[in-house]
């Protein structure tokens, strides 16, 4: 098999965006996760945790979705500014039905975006809040001047206001979010837009339009013809600079997605196929999409994906909890190397979730952490974000699968850094086939090579038994080219190849 680089072709640009993070009220997400109090035992930073910040740091972590999710539907975010013992208590009644005692809030949430160095991305409420509130949380957010929303800002200890880079107006209303119809979602989502303010006019907030469900395709026709265009001539988006699109992978047998680690190799490959499904998604939205929009000014956010299994046997089920095998870390790896391929239209992406909820990339109990195998593909891939995408071809390629979930044996995507490092991730989706690769570019000669891989069985997975069963590798096992390199791509596993 051969890999035939052109890295004069530039075919796009890949954002940084699209290696974002979520964190929700949900489970031990936020609580335990990632925020512990300024007086807990855990080594915190103003109540976050530092093993988990430094952990997300290292992965480049680009933005970060707060407060949902579903729970961004009944977030009233007063409930979290002032006094910590003065805050409202409340029953997060979308996840679990334990107490949320709002001790993180608008204020906890941009100092973890401070700590991460990370672009925010906010989730207001449409299902049960107001207009009102959605504007005055904007106001007390983003507004440095004279107003009753600022001088309470200021009250609580915050002088100057925060960055606001994406807001979200409403989430999953097809949903958990109001269950609206879709021409009624985006009377309301104009509505609501409306009062979304740009104080600032040198950083203006980007809107994101709440979208579909999966291949819900006649949704996103519905708000695209609704929402689009606008009358006002200097909003050449009409009312959105995004649209959102959220998509899980689970292999679901009755009421039950399958467990997390405990599956055969038919499991494996129909996880494979649903994943390969972003490609599609991708695709017939975007077609959607570019019948208002050919010019491609709104972004796609496929602002939720991931695998979705059972929780692990013994934990609340309304904390969404799992473990993390190499299944995981190899759709994490495709469904990447797909949104890197598809930059013309995707521009964020946010996997769900950060740290202890579905797949997320960190796991933690009490004082202990482990990244997952999902950490280390973002390890892996980090040097994509605001790289070019050059053109890449696989000669040679074979499916792989069994029955009907037949899907590419190898799925890849390479980018070109300022400095010109290419930069080649490829995700072996096979679980017996190990491929001999050819890299070949098609002027440069290789001075040095670097490659790193993640791989091991199937089931496979990082505990705090065995925190480091599953990890990035350096190999040394290559035969530099006069204008490439080859290598070998074991079954099960997903490398990057750095080429200077």
């Amino acid at each position: 098999m051969k890999l035939y680089i052109n890295e004069n072709h530039r075919q796009g640009h890949i954002r940084p965006e699209i290696y974002g993070h979520f964190s929700e009220h949900l489970g031990r997400c936020i609580y335990e996760g990632i925020f512990v109090g300024e007086d807990s035992e855990i080594p915190n930073v103003n109540g976050m945790r530092r093993d988990v910040v430094e952990a997300l740091r290292e992965i480049w972590i680009p933005v970060l979705r707060w407060p949902g999710g579903c729970f961004a539907d009944e977030y009233h975010w007063r409930d979290g500014i002032g006094p910590k013992e003065s805050r409202k208590r409340m029953i997060n009644t979308h996840w679990g039905g334990v107490v949320e005692d709002n001790s993180f809030g608008t204020h906890e949430f941009f100092e973890l975006c401070r700590q991460l160095g990370c672009k925010s991305y906010v989730n207001g409420n449409v299902g049960s809040g107001t207009v009102q509130e959605m504007s005055e949380w904007v106001e007390y957010m983003s507004f440095d001047g004279v107003s009753p929303m600022a001088e309470l800002r200021r009250k609580n200890g915050q002088d100057a206001a925060w960055c606001v880079d994406y807001f979200g107006v409403g989430n999953e209303n097809w949903g958990c979010g109001g269950n609206m119809t879709a021409a009624q979602y985006a009377q309301e989502y104009r509505r609501y837009q409306t009062y979304v303010r740009n104080y600032d006019r040198n950083a203006p907030i980007f809107k994101i339009c709440g979208g579909a469900n999966a291949d819900d395709y006649e949704w996103t026709r519905t708000v695209m013809e609704e929402c689009f265009r606008s009358p006002a001539p200097e909003e050449a988006h009409g009312y959105m600079d995004g649209y959102s699109v959220h998509y899980y992978v689970g292999v679901e047998k009755g009421e039950h997605k399958g467990s997390a680690t405990e599956f055969d190799e038919n499991v494996w490959y129909e996880t494979m196929k649903r994943a390969f499904g972003m490609e599609e998604l991708i695709s017939r939205h975007g077609a959607i999409m570019d019948q208002y929009d050919p010019e491609r000014r709104v972004g796609m956010m496929v602002d939720e994906w991931g695998c979705w299994h059972d929780v692990e046997p013994g934990t609340n089920p309304g904390f969404l909890y799992q473990q993390n095998t190499m299944r995981d870390a190899v759709v994490a790896g495709l469904t990447l190397n797909i949104f890197n391929r598809r930059c013309d239209r995707v521009r964020m992406a946010c996997i769900a979730q950060a740290v202890n909820v579905l797949q997320s990339v960190l796991l933690t109990d009490g004082p202990r952490m482990v990244k997952t195998p999902t950490w280390y593909v973002f390890h892996m891939y980090r040097f994509h974000q605001d790289a070019d995408l050059v053109y890449s071809w696989l000669s040679g390629a074979e499916e792989t699968g069994l029955g009907e979930n037949r899907v590419p044996g190898i799925v890849e995507s390479v980018s070109a850094d300022a400095q010109g490092i290419i930069t080649a991730t490829l995700s072996n989706l096979s679980l017996d086939r190990d491929e001999e690769l050819e890299i070949v570019l098609t002027e440069k000669r290789p001075q040095s090579v670097q490659i790193t891989r993640l791989s091991g069985a199937m089931n496979a997975y990082n505990s705090f038994e065995e925190p480091e069963k599953l990890k990035e590798e350096e190999i040394r096992e290559y035969e530099l080219t006069e204008r490439g390199v080859r290598l070998t791509i074991p079954a099960c596993s997903v490398t990057t190849v750095r080429i200077a």
